[in-house]
C-alpha cells in the first residue's frame, strides 16, 4: 500500500521556475506560445495549491528579457514572492539562486522553464552531480526548434533526469479525489486552463448530480 519513492508529493520537493519571460517566449518554437502559457498556469496553479517551495528565477529582467509572463504573476506575484534576477545562463552558477533552490532542504527538485537546452539543461546537469533526484516538466518548457528542446530532454534523461509533464504534476500532487482539502481547487485550475479535460470536468459539475459521480 505505500506509494513509490519515485512519486512526487507536496513534501518531497522544491518547484523552480526558470525564465518565463516576454523575451525568452518570442523565440520559442518547439511549442506554440498559447499551450506554453497554459501549461505553465498549471504548473504554477498546481505548486500554490499544495504549498510546494517555489523559486522564480529571471535573467536580465531590467535590461533584457523582460517581465515574467502574467501566468507566473498570477500565482507568485513579485512584490510578494520576489523573483531572483541573474546573469549567469546557469542558475546553478548564481549564488543568491544556488542558496534559494538548496536552501529549501529538498533533496527532489522540479523544473521548468525557458530554453530547455540552455537555462534548463544547466541546472538539471548541475544538480544530478550535486546527488540531486530532478524532474523536468517538458511541456512547461520550451526552446527556439523542437530540435533543440528535443535533444535537450534527451540528454537529460541520459543523465538521470525525469520526465514528467503539466497535468502529470497537479495530479501526481493530488493523487486521490478524495483529499477534500484540495479538490475544488484543483478542479477549479483544470476548469480554467485544463482544455479539453477542463471542460469535462465543467460538465459533469454542472450535468450530473454530485452524488452520482467521482473523477
Amino acid at each position: 500500500m505505500k506509494p513509490s519513492v519515485n512519486l512526487l508529493s507536496p513534501q518531497n520537493h522544491a518547484l523552480v521556475l526558470i525564465d518565463f519571460e516576454g523575451q525568452m517566449g518570442f523565440a520559442v518554437k518547439s511549442i506554440s506560445l498559447s499551450e506554453l502559457r497554459t501549461n505553465t498556469a498549471i504548473v504554477a496553479g498546481a505548486s500554490k495549491i499544495f504549498a510546494i517551495p517555489t523559486i522564480v528565477t529571471t535573467v536580465a529582467e531590467a535590461s533584457f528579457s523582460g517581465p515574467v509572463f502574467p501566468e507566473i504573476e498570477e500565482f507568485y506575484p513579485v512584490a510578494i514572492s520576489g523573483y531572483i534576477d541573474r546573469a549567469s545562463m546557469n542558475a546553478w552558477e548564481d549564488e543568491a539562486a544556488y542558496k534559494a533552490i538548496t536552501g529549501k532542504g529538498k533533496k527532489k527538485l522540479v523544473l521548468a522553464g525557458l530554453w530547455t537546452s540552455v537555462c534548463i539543461v544547466g541546472p538539471v546537469l548541475s544538480a544530478i552531480e550535486e546527488g540531486y533526484d530532478v524532474y523536468v516538466i517538458t511541456d512547461a518548457c520550451g526552446d527556439v526548434s523542437t530540435e533543440a528542446h528535443e535533444r535537450a530532454i534527451q540528454r537529460m534523461i541520459q543523465a538521470g533526469a525525469k520526465p514528467i509533464t503539466s497535468i502529470q504534476y497537479l495530479l501526481e500532487l493530488q493523487r486521490d479525489w478524495a483529499r477534500q482539502e484540495t479538490y475544488v481547487a484543483v478542479t477549479n485550475l483544470m476548469k480554467k486552463y485544463g482544455g479539453a479535460y477542463g471542460i469535462g470536468i465543467d460538465y459533469a459539475h454542472k450535468m450530473i448530480p454530485h452524488h452520482e459521480y467521482k473523477l
